[in-house]
């Protein structure tokens, strides 16, 4: 099993668009997936229109439940969910004394046997505790960048702080790369954003998500964009940079965190 980050502590990047659409289309590429919302606003929930067995994220936190016991089947095959809700902001505090802090998440999630080839974890607008849980307890990050100039000027941080996991928590972990998002081709300022980060950051996709109404208004409707518009403009995107991300992974080293698993003959 693969674990991926969707980080960035600025919020309005599309993290949760990211973490939603990737996921989806990684399902519907015939990876067996889970999506766990690590956001105490529980976008990524709602998003998906999935309820909630009795416990969530919070209560796996605090060794309340298990991780497996949270996990909620979503509408689309081989795509299932880790649902949060607003008590994940108190989980920080309660955390806070607690020894080996950091590994929460990964020690619940290497209890997990259900056999997911790709897990995708959706933080929140921090760089706090919870999203240092998501961190350690994956193989890689990828960061949604707003291609505008304020959320350009927040990467240097998520940039800094992976280098210090990398340093002291979870050698191991790696920057998977820099995703452009909200791409508007007609304002000057989208494109010199993207030219931007292509000059300065080594890692970026090659996919840009484009501004769109359409994955804007996929959330009120509970679907990902693949299943709301499949032929839009943003659902191609997001099926593009689903292709990357699968790609990039094939060519990092084994897993060291959990056991290993295949898809179409592709050890990930």
């Amino acid at each position: 099993m693969r674990v991926v980050a969707v980080a960035n502590q600025k919020g309005g990047v599309g993290k949760t668009t990211t973490a939603v659409n990737l996921a989806a289309a990684a399902a519907e590429l015939g990876w067996r997936t889970l999506l766990i919302d690590a956001d105490a606003q529980a976008n990524a929930t709602s998003a998906l229109g999935v309820r909630s067995s009795g416990s969530y994220l919070y209560d796996v936190l605090l060794g309340q439940a298990a991780l497996a016991g949270c996990i909620v089947s979503s509408p689309w095959p081989r795509l299932d969910v880790v649902p949060s809700s607003m008590d994940l902001v108190a989980a920080e505090m309660e955390l806070a004394t607690r020894p080996e802090r950091e590994y929460v998440l990964r020690a619940a999630l290497s209890e997990v046997t259900a056999p997911y080839d790709l897990t995708l974890i959706d933080c929140g607008p921090s760089l706090g505790l919870m999203t240092l849980n998501a961190l350690t307890a994956s193989d890689a990050v990828i960061a949604p960048v707003q291609c505008e100039y304020l959320a350009l000027e927040g990467l240097s941080a998520l940039l800094e702080t992976i280098r210090r996991v990398q340093s002291h928590l979870h050698p191991g972990l790696c920057l998977l790369g820099v995703v452009a998002t909200m791409y508007d081709g007609r304002t000057r300022l989208s494109q010199d954003v993207a030219a931007e980060l292509k000059s300065h950051i080594s890692s970026i996709f090659d996919t840009i998500i484009p501004r769109s109404i359409r994955l804007s208004e996929a959330p009120s409707h509970q679907r990902p964009i693949i299943d709301y518009a499949p032929r839009s403009r943003g659902a191609e995107a997001y099926r593009e940079l689903t292709q990357e991300l699968l790609s990039r992974l094939a060519t990092l080293p084994s897993s060291t965190l959990y056991r290993s698993g295949a898809v179409d003959g592709v050890s990930v």
